[in-house]
């Protein structure tokens, strides 16, 4: 390919659920990780607590970007690599999913002629990079084009889009290698009641109360918590080894989320750092390790929980903005077999992108 930082590079932009980044097809990108890496630092701006002089939105949810490729795996569509462009270090990391940009991968596929969209609605396979696991999107394409507008509501998010389904499967221990890393429902750290747990992402999770807040703090009132972060580092560099994720102090997982009882009607309330910010909201995959979370006895979480009855649960997962609803399916045993989350999408440019 020619000189990226020159000629600049084919970019979709999109909001996928409640982040939004570059959307990039893998052959239009350095095939080295390096110059890919420097290349997308100089797109987003950073770093720069302000990414002026870039695309980023100053915000670790809104400087992400997807890889996209046709895939040559069996019965599945498409490749995606998820990248983490770190706002105000020269960082970008693969170390985690994003199942919010995830989102945007079924239409920007489609979009793009990976796949081949049918009149109505068009399900895309895709293998997700980072995790080695399969999620199953399903797009709205009445005559053969992506439909964006629609009728579905994600909270954190203005207005209505069209409603685009995500399954996920085997997604646990994607990263940890098991879906309780350490073996246990509970463990102690810092004199603090956790659960170490990846079902897509991997989460440590706590009670508020563990920590002296209630759990109804805005993200502003935590980001300016600074003993409380504190602790919460602490706790994650020791989580860290236990969950096989090695020295994580570099790393942007776990991701820490505190947990109360709910108060709008959900099955439970979130205060998510990601890992040293408090989200907006709270990650798709990272709800999806809290609910199984909640179907655990004896785990922090389920102590809190209010769970719905019966085999397919339906459960809301409050965060500061709202909530995020997974729809998890549980076997005889009570275990969690698949989880499945309702996401849109929306295109905001397609063009080219430039570098420095």
């Amino acid at each position: 390919m020619s000189d990226a930082s020159a000629d600049g590079v084919r970019c979709m932009w999109m909001r996928g659920g409640t982040s939004k980044g570059g959307y990039f097809l893998a052959d239009d990108l350095p095939n080295d990780s390096a110059a890919r890496d420097a290349f997308l630092l100089g797109v987003m701006g950073s770093p720069d607590k302000r990414q002026i002089d870039g695309m980023g939105g100053a915000d670790p949810l809104t400087s992400k970007v997807a890889v996209v490729k046709r895939s040559s795996r069996p019965g599945v569509d498409v490749d995606y690599l998820f990248l983490q462009v770190v706002v105000d270090q020269p960082i970008v990391t693969d170390a985690q999913n994003c199942g919010n940009i995830l989102a945007g991968v079924g239409p920007f596929a489609i979009e793009r002629g990976l796949v081949a969209a049918a009149d109505g609605e068009t399900t895309v396979t895709i293998f997700m990079e980072n995790t080695g696991q399969i999620a199953v999107a399903r797009v709205k394409t009445p005559r053969g084009r992506v439909r964006y507008d629609g009728d579905a509501k994600l909270d954190g998010v203005p207005g209505s889009a069209s409603p685009i389904p995500v399954v996920f499967k085997d997604t646990a221990g994607s990263s940890c290698g098991a879906l309780l890393p350490t073996g246990r429902q509970v463990d102690v750290i810092d004199g603090v009641e956790v659960t170490c747990i990846d079902n897509g992402m991997p989460v440590v999770i706590l009670r508020a109360s563990d920590l002296g807040i209630t759990g109804e703090e805005t993200r502003e009132q935590l980001d300016a918590h600074a003993e409380l972060k504190a602790r919460l580092e602490s706790i994650r560099l020791q989580a860290g080894p236990l969950m096989n994720l090695g020295d994580v102090r570099d790393k942007t997982v776990p991701k820490m989320s505190l947990v109360s009882a709910p108060r709008h009607g959900g099955v439970i309330s979130t205060r998510t750092f990601i890992p040293h910010r408090c989200h907006a909201s709270i990650g798709v995959l990272g709800a999806v390790s809290v609910a199984t979370a909640c179907a655990l006895p004896g785990t922090p979480a389920a102590s809190l929980a209010q769970l719905p009855a019966g085999r397919s649960k339906t459960m809301p997962i409050e965060h500061p903005i709202g909530a995020s609803t997974i729809v998890v399916e549980t076997n005889s045993a009570g275990d969690v077999e698949t989880a499945a989350v309702l996401l849109t999408a929306r295109k905001l440019f397609d063009g080219v992108v430039f570098s420095h």
